[in-house]
């Protein structure tokens, strides 16, 4: 945190905003990322505090974003300045109109088998760069982390060597969404891309520190990539590899969570698996709090209605009939 954010009456209280609620154990990382950004954007429109004039200001330099992502903001820094006036019962308060309406959410672009192996077969074609010596392995270990695990992007960002557990079999995600930790077994082909990354590293000079990044740019870092740098280069992955909608559309990083569900619920139906026994096993995997959150991801999918039909037709359709089984 710069000196100026910390010396402004702003900065003051967005430190005990923070410091109240992680003392209730919420992490608030999107939170103080949000109050920090605002911070500096305020800082450049000439004002060092949240006012009525400032406020707007700020909303209208965020008039391109998403209406979802300007609705969630606004909705923070609001409960951000209603804790702000326990302070200073002079502070600003934005109106709970400030937020804009809800808009539906993107439809998400599956990903299959061939999109990703563009996707690794372009990340085996990029050029090392000078602060990135090993952008390709790392761009096609992300790739297949992703797709074959369905971790989140800040999961993958935040995951170190330590985490790599059990011969490379599992990785522990820490702390993660609604402050769970939870193991994640690895497929057979993904052991091995992850097995031939660490050759790799090691190779390279990478540190092995246990609480060294396990996605460190540069060997003298031992620290990861950023959440906007790696999502700006497995970004440009998908439009280099030209991994489309048809429509030119992209998917975005988080439709490969989206992918990954579909996948395993197809397997199912074409295995012959009980799906009710393995969605409890699904949403446990992917880290959710309930089955209903990973319904979220199980979008109605042409295949998936014909797999259903199927399994329905082999089981009931003597009964339907009315012929013996």
């Amino acid at each position: 945190m710069s000196q100026a954010f910390e010396t402004t009456k702003l900065g003051h209280h967005v430190d005990a905003y923070l410091a109240h609620w992680r003392a209730l154990g919420r992490r608030y990382r999107q939170e103080e990322w949000l109050l920090r950004a605002v911070t500096r954007d305020l800082a450049a429109l000439g004002h060092d505090d949240l006012t009525a004039q400032s406020h707007d200001l700020w909303l209208e330099l965020k008039k391109d974003r998403h209406p979802n992502s300007r609705r969630k903001w606004a909705q923070r820094l609001r409960h951000f300045c209603l804790f702000r006036r326990r302070l200073s019962p002079e502070c600003f308060v934005p109106g709970p109109e400030q937020a804009c309406k809800r808009r539906p959410h993107v439809t998400p672009i599956i990903v299959g088998d061939d999109e990703v192996a563009k996707l690794l077969l372009t990340a085996d074609r990029l050029t090392p760069a000078p602060g990135s010596p090993l952008r390709a392995a790392t761009m096609r270990i992300a790739t297949v982390l992703l797709y074959t695990t369905g971790i989140r992007l800040g999961e993958l960002q935040r995951l170190r060597l330590s985490d790599v557990e059990d011969d490379g079999s599992i990785l522990r995600i820490r702390a993660s969404k609604f402050q769970k930790t939870r193991l994640v077994p690895l497929s057979l082909t993904a052991q091995a891309e992850l097995a031939d990354f660490m050759v790799l590293r090691t190779s390279a000079g990478f540190a092995i520190v246990p609480s060294t990044a396990l996605l460190a740019p540069h060997p003298g870092r031992s620290n990861g990539y950023s959440i906007s740098g790696l999502q700006s280069a497995i970004t440009a992955l998908f439009r280099n590899a030209s991994v489309n909608d048809g429509n030119g559309r992209c998917p975005r990083i988080h439709d490969l969570r989206h992918s990954f569900a579909i996948q395993v619920l197809t397997r199912a139906y074409r295995e012959g698996d009980d799906v009710q026994v393995l969605l409890p096993k699904l949403a446990m995997y992917m880290g959710h709090v309930s089955i209903e959150s990973t319904a979220y991801y199980l979008q109605w999918r042409e295949e998936l209605g014909i797999l259903a039909s199927e399994r329905f037709a082999t089981r009931f359709a003597d009964v339907i009939s009315g012929r013996p089984s």
